[in-house]
């Protein structure tokens, strides 16, 4: 039997999910440290809700092993996870902090401690006017709010959220990041899915691509951005002189302004080559690929551009 690893909240070693003889997952491996924020980004359909699953132990792999907080049995360890589910869902004729004390009963803190807290809760969120009043009298944002505080009422170790900003506008999503940010300067290991590139390359040190059940990249922000080379952005008074040696030779102007990969010699001698070939330097920067750029890279076209379809949607909902 394998010996888990303290220091991990999450390992998986090629887990496997078919649906109808469909593979939704195909042979995933992920591990994910204590203490991190850590992403898991793609398309809607590209497996990130069913491996998430599969790590709770709500559906079992048909192949594979994974290991929750070190433990190969995920349920057991339920007591210490937050799980906010894709498909939102509560008690309509409940009480706001009712619904908080509820969620927390089911991970096993006392009824009476829950509804403590979450009064105290929705008073640290603002919604301390709402805490009596029916989930079917909040607002969507609102309801959602209280659905999050009641999956971090027990003080769990581990939090799971999948796709936990679709439905909130900007200023919930900033209040939810911000969250996000709180739980893990106390140490909880967060773990959330999306398809929105902004939310990971803003809150995440380490993500995984996840697309067609298969996870092309699993690493830092920056070495998924660093597989693309900068782009150098020029805008010169001259169009000629021994400088263009310096640039790509298929790259054309588009009037005095220039548009290029930066070459692998880097940056020095790039400038060195336009103030000594006179080249008359009007404006110079250096743009380093975002995480978008390297989505494309990585996943390919028709992956991003379902990512920005599911992105667009997503921000369709929010203002309805």
């Amino acid at each position: 039997m394998h010996a888990p690893h303290s220091e991990f909240a999450i390992e998986a070693r090629n887990i496997v999910k078919r649906f109808d003889g469909e593979a939704a997952v195909d042979g995933i491996d992920l591990t994910i440290e204590k203490g991190s924020i850590f992403g898991i980004l793609g398309p809607n359909g590209a497996g990130k809700t069913t491996t998430l699953r599969m790590l709770l132990g709500i559906i079992d792999p048909d192949e594979g092993e994974r290991f929750l907080l070190g433990s190969p049995e995920p349920i057991s360890m339920a007591h210490q996870v937050g799980y906010l589910p894709e498909e939102r869902g509560l008690y309509p004729s409940m009480k706001a902090f009712d619904a908080i004390a509820f969620m927390g009963a089911l991970r096993g803190l006392p009824l009476a401690e829950g509804r403590k807290r979450g009064r105290a809760m929705m008073e640290d969120h603002g919604l301390g006017e709402a805490a009596d009043k029916q989930i079917r009298q909040l607002s969507k944002g609102m309801a959602q709010t209280v659905q999050l505080l009641g999956t971090l009422v027990h003080d769990p170790d581990l939090i799971i959220l999948d796709e936990p900003f679709s439905g909130l506008d900007a200023l919930n999503q900033g209040k939810l990041e911000r969250l996000i940010r709180a739980q893990a300067d106390r140490g909880v290991t967060v773990i959330f899915s999306t398809h929105v590139i902004a939310h990971a390359e803003r809150l995440c040190e380490e993500i995984a691509i996840i697309a067609d059940g298969k996870i092309p990249f699993k690493g830092k922000v920056s070495e998924a951005r660093d597989r693309l080379r900068p782009q150098v952005h020029l805008e010169t008074r001259n169009l000629d002189g021994p400088w263009r040696t310096a640039i790509p030779a298929d790259c054309k102007p588009l009037g005095h302004n220039w548009h290029f990969t930066l070459p692998e010699s880097g940056v020095e001698p790039l400038l060195n080559a336009l103030v000594e070939g006179d080249a008359g330097i009007e404006s110079l920067s250096i743009e380093r690929p975002g995480l978008h750029d390297a989505f494309v890279q990585i996943a390919g076209d028709a992956a991003a551009r379902k990512m920005d379809a599911d992105a667009a949607n997503n921000n369709g909902d929010e203002r309805a």
